[in-house]
């Protein structure tokens, strides 16, 4: 008993000093524990959404082959005569998409140039922001300003424009994405030391040199990342297409024309009346996989360019 006392009789007698140090250690330890959480947690939820996908699409694909749904040019559903081929709201996710990024891709990355190599602080301080508010903008909001101004807008130039169509609803999503590159891409453009600049002008580059041969070269993983995350916005936007490009699943990939988009499709059967378990309603989990497919293959696409020239510079 003297023995084990004599061993563990320093623990006992431990300094304020030592205390504060294991009291903070423990505290440390705690918050790493919540943030671990916080990770897990939309760890859990991404693989949880999978799940879910996979198993409702099972069911779905016991009674619909895979080669009729990636290689059909028909989707109805809900149709007494069903077909489930998905090309046609494939063909409208991606056109619609494509017209966005058209519209959002030079004038979000001009913007982010502006705003980091030209603009003044004042009047990036009051840009910025006003520029951000695009996002706060409903979606449904910029559905009915694509189908009520917009489009109509296009009719004086195009007359034969139907109006519902895909040019006007990509227009207003290219629009709505802005805000995401400019911001992204400008942050990114700031982080470049400006040592990087001071010897670009030592060299004898002018200020616009200077920005498209030296900053934005440095700042490309953050810049391509802007990218997939306005890709990411655009393949998943629903209230735009849903509201101004129509719902009639046409095969067709002229933006002038009208057609439907998966996000389109899931939100028509999901406020429908289809029971549950139905081939009907376990389509729409069969699109949102193949939505989700989507959205992966262009973050890898993405990740592996912007590795690249991570690398390359």
């Amino acid at each position: 008993m003297n023995t084990m006392t004599a061993i563990y009789a320093p623990a006992l007698n431990i300094s304020p000093r030592l205390a504060k140090n294991v009291r903070r250690n423990v505290k440390e330890r705690v918050i790493e524990f919540i943030l671990m959480l916080a990770a897990l947690s939309a760890t859990f939820t991404t693989f949880a959404i999978v799940a879910i996908l996979v198993y409702e699409s099972l069911g779905f694909f016991k009674t619909v082959s895979l080669v009729e749904f990636f290689t059909g040019t028909e989707w109805t559903p809900l149709f007494e005569d069903a077909h489930y081929g998905i090309m046609p709201l494939i063909a409208g996710t991606l056109t619609t998409s494509a017209v966005a990024l058209l519209v959002a891709v030079p004038i979000g990355t001009i913007a982010a140039i502006y705003l980091s190599e030209f603009a003044s602080h004042k009047v990036r301080e009051i840009v910025k922001p006003i520029l951000e508010l695009l996002v706060g903008v409903p979606t449904v909001v910029f559905g009915f300003f694509a189908l009520l101004f917009v489009t109509p807008l296009l009719q004086k130039i195009y007359p034969d424009l139907p109006g519902f169509n895909m040019l006007s609803a990509g227009i207003v999503m290219g629009v709505m994405i802005i805000p995401y590159i400019a911001s992204v891409a400008e942050d990114a453009m700031r982080a470049v030391p400006m040592s990087m600049r001071e010897g670009s002008y030592a060299m004898g580059a002018t200020r616009f040199q200077t920005a498209l041969r030296v900053v934005t070269p440095a700042a490309i993983s953050g810049i391509v990342a802007a990218y997939i995350l306005a890709i990411s916005r655009a393949v998943g936007e629903t209230m735009v297409v849903a509201v101004a490009a129509g719902q009639q699943p046409n095969l067709t990939f002229n933006p002038v024309d009208s057609a439907a988009t998966i996000t389109a499709y899931i939100v028509q059967v999901a406020m429908g009346d289809l029971p549950h378990g139905s081939v009907g309603y376990q389509s729409i989990f069969a699109a949102g996989l193949v939505l989700f497919a989507m959205t992966l293959i262009f973050n890898i696409i993405g990740h592996i360019v912007r590795k690249k020239y991570r690398e390359q510079y």
